[in-house]
C-alpha cells in the first residue's frame, strides 16, 4: 500500500527547492573525485535494465517525445501516482519506460541482453550508477548519495579519465536538475490543478482504487508532461513469464 505524503504541498515545493539549492553549491570535482576513485565500467549484464533490480527509468520532459518518436508503446505512466482526488484519478509526476512481461520485468527496449537504442539511451541510462542526491542510510542518516547499486553490477577500479569523470560529473548534475526542476512543476501544476476543480486527495479513495485494480479493474491516471495533465488508462499487467 502507498500512502501519500502527509506534508502539504508547498512545504514539499520548499524542501525540493532547498535541494535544488544545495545541489548548486555540490562541488563538481567533488563528484568527478568520486567518479575516478570508483572507476566503474559496465560489463553488459543488462541488471539494471530490469524493474527486478532497479526500479523504473524514469523520463525527464525532453526524452518523452523521443521514446514516443522511437516506439509509441514505450511508454507507460511511472508507478506509485502520488496523489488521488476524491473521485478516483491518480495523479503522477511523468512517464517511465514500459517493461515487458517477463519474470524479470525487463525494459522495453532490451532484447537478448543488450540495448537496442544504446546510441539513443536517456540521461538516465548514461550517468548510471551515478547519482547526486541526499537520502537516508539504512540507519536514517541523510547524506549526498553519489552511486548506486555498487558491487551489485559490473566492473570497479577501472581507469577512468580526468575529462571522462568531469563529463560524468556534469550529466549525473544535470541529470539531477532536471529532476528536481520537474517534480517541482508537477507539484505546482497539482496544486493549481485541484484548486481550479475543486478537488483533493483522499488515502481511503486511494487505497480503495489500488484494491480493485489488483482485482482487475482498470485506473485512470493523470500523467504530468509538457506542462499539463494528459489522461491515460492503466490496466493490470499479466503475471511475469517464466524466462
Amino acid at each position: 500500500m502507498v500512502i501519500v505524503s502527509l506534508v502539504p504541498i508547498p512545504y514539499r515545493i520548499a524542501a525540493l527547492t532547498a535541494e535544488k539549492n544545495a545541489l548548486f553549491s555540490y562541488p563538481p570535482d567533488r563528484l568527478s573525485g568520486i567518479i575516478r576513485d570508483v572507476g566503474f565500467r559496465c560489463t553488459y549484464c543488462a541488471k539494471c535494465c530490469t524493474r527486478a533490480f532497479n526500479g523504473h527509468v524514469f523520463l525527464l520532459e525532453q526524452e518523452v517525445a523521443t521514446a514516443r518518436a522511437i516506439d509509441p508503446d514505450a511508454l507507460e505512466p511511472a508507478p506509485d501516482p502520488e496523489f488521488c482526488d476524491q473521485h478516483g484519478t491518480f495523479y503522477v509526476s511523468g512517464y517511465a519506460l514500459k517493461v515487458k512481461d517477463d519474470k524479470e520485468g525487463s525494459c522495453w527496449f532490451l532484447e537478448n541482453g543488450r540495448c537496442t537504442i544504446y546510441d539513443r539511451r536517456f540521461a538516465i541510462c548514461r550517468i548510471y550508477p551515478y547519482m547526486l542526491h541526499r537520502e537516508p542510510d539504512e540507519d536514517g542518516i541523510i547524506d549526498w548519495r553519489q552511486i548506486s547499486g555498487f558491487e551489485k553490477h559490473g566492473k570497479y577500479n577501472a581507469k577512468i579519465t580526468d575529462e571522462e569523470s568531469r563529463t560524468l560529473a556534469r550529466e549525473t548534475m544535470e541529470y539531477e536538475h532536471a529532476f528536481l526542476d520537474h517534480q517541482i512543476a508537477f507539484l505546482e501544476c497539482v496544486q493549481q490543478w485541484f484548486a481550479r476543480h475543486q478537488l483533493r486527495h483522499v488515502q481511503k479513495v486511494y487505497d480503495d482504487r489500488m484494491r480493485q485494480f489488483k482485482k482487475g479493474s482498470p485506473l485512470t491516471v493523470m500523467v504530468y508532461t509538457g506542462g499539463q495533465f494528459e489522461k491515460c488508462q492503466v490496466f493490470p499487467k499479466p503475471a511475469p513469464r517464466e524466462s
